[in-house]
């Protein structure tokens, strides 16, 4: 009877339907945060978990990624890291036959600049019959935005990690409006790539031959107090790349200075790609590490989004690539827009992106939503990830490091999928950005990758 007739306190958990109803009553709640696992991972989870290597093996693989040091060191052209004949694209692997509007414009484009079509007719003929090999950036130590085709007359960013040895690569970010990444290959689109091989290359390579190694780590770190989440908001570390390259610049190519710094200037995202070379670098710190549940690298090409993890080596594991939702540009709309694509995923697997978004309010006004729905956001991801970026962290939330290394068996035990932000493109090539937001990850991809884990670590121990 004591029971009965005590106050009522009443635990709810899962949605918050019944604990709002109470509250409004005036009874007191313990609402509990919960969500069912991933259907189907019940056994390959507490197989993966039972694994004895794998508290040490993540702790190895967190460590090695927040460790890293990536350093800026030289802009190279392509052809120097290139295999003759091969185009790097974004995301898992791609044919012809399934690539996306944007994709399929990017690679024509990438036919035109290279001199292998005569038109674009001429383009998309050889590319269906297989004429150019076509391969992921990430299976060739680089990344790449929206459709990231690499060709060999493009530069690209090389980054170093100092503490580990690693390199990785980026393209250079060609600004905004009809560009390659977005699949335009218009007669503009390809006169600005031009220029970018012939002036803005060079210059960025003497610049840099000039400056010596430039810190990136430091210079995400700062970027990060100045309201950037380094993925859709990069306006204050290209300030700050700015300030370390203009001197070097108007001293390497006094007779270029003024069009390559005007460039830059008028680019807030040219920052991206640097940053994006540097997350990719730090990410493959902790591959291959025999046990390991972190996540090294998530992708999109458009078609399929792709994960792959660290105890798995370089293999694939995909879902369907969906259609982000967020804010449109002018009479766009979701009908306009084409499944996830870009690399530029590889922010927030190494804890930037939209796990940073709390250190970024001005983010909001670029994706949706309210800038409480940033910080859940931020918050929600500390739930599936290994560790706290030691020198990536986030005023608003006392200087805490972002949330990093997302852990396989917690994305399964949870339920929660990684938050990212992106640029939404045009399902038509060359379209062009249609707008940007938030997109949800397949939850197969993640599915695919435990079960392998799994069935590794049976057969680790037969």
């Amino acid at each position: 009877m004591t029971l009965l007739s005590a106050p009522a306190r009443v635990v709810t958990v899962g949605a918050g339907l019944l604990d709002d109803a109470l509250t409004a009553q005036a009874v007191p709640t313990v609402p509990v945060a919960w969500r069912p696992p991933l259907p189907g991972t019940a056994e390959a989870l507490a197989k993966v978990l039972a694994d004895p290597r794998r508290p040490a093996a993540n702790e190895l693989a967190a460590g090695r990624l927040t460790s890293a040091r990536p350093q800026l060191v030289g802009v190279r052209r392509a052809s120097e890291v290139l295999a003759e004949g091969t185009f790097l694209h974004a995301g898992p692997p791609i044919t012809w036959e399934r690539a996306s509007g944007p994709m399929r414009g990017a690679l024509i484009g990438a036919m035109l600049l290279e001199g292998l079509a005569g038109d674009e007719h001429e383009a998309a003929r050889t590319l269906a019959a297989g004429g150019v090999t076509l391969r992921p950036c990430h299976e060739h130590a680089a990344v790449g935005p929206m459709a990231g085709v690499v060709s060999p007359s493009m530069w690209v960013f090389e980054v170093r990690d100092a503490e580990h040895g690693g390199t990785a690569y980026c393209s250079l970010n060609e600004g905004l409006g009809k560009v390659l990444r977005y699949g335009a290959y218009g007669p503009e689109v390809l006169e600005r790539l031009r220029w970018m091989d012939e002036v803005l290359g060079p210059a960025l390579a003497a610049a840099l031959e000039r400056t010596g190694p430039i810190d990136l780590r430091t210079l995400i770190a700062q970027a990060l107090q100045m309201g950037d989440e380094l993925h859709n908001r990069n306006r204050a570390a290209t300030s700050l790349l700015l300030r370390e390259l203009a001197p070097a610049v108007v001293e390497a190519a006094p007779g270029v200075a003024a069009q390559v710094l005007r460039f830059i200037n008028g680019n807030d995202h040219f920052f991206l790609n640097a940053g994006m070379a540097a997350a990719k670098v730090s990410t493959d710190a902790a591959r291959d590490v025999p046990g390991s549940s972190l996540v090294v690298a998530m992708a999109r090409n458009g078609t399929d989004f792709g994960v792959q993890v660290s105890g798995l080596g370089g293999r694939w594991f995909t879902g369907p690539a969906g259609v982000p939702d967020g804010l449109y540009l002018g009479a766009y709309g979701p009908e306009d827009a084409n499944p996830d694509i870009g690399d530029s995923t590889i922010t927030e697997t190494s804890g930037l992106g939209g796990f940073a978004m709390a250190a970024s309010p001005a983010i909001v006004r670029f994706v949706g939503g309210e800038v409480a729905d940033a910080v859940r956001a931020t918050r929600s991801m500390y739930e599936i990830t290994l560790a706290e970026h030691p020198a990536y962290q986030i005023p608003g939330l006392g200087f805490r490091g972002t949330p990093v290394g997302i852990d396989l068996t917690l994305v399964a035990r949870t339920g929660l999928l990684p938050v990212v932000n992106t640029g939404i493109a045009g399902r038509v090539a060359g379209t062009g950005q249609v707008g940007a937001g938030l997109v949800e990850p397949p939850a197969e991809a993640f599915t695919h990758a435990l079960l392998a884990l799994a069935r590794s670590v049976s057969e680790s121990f037969e």
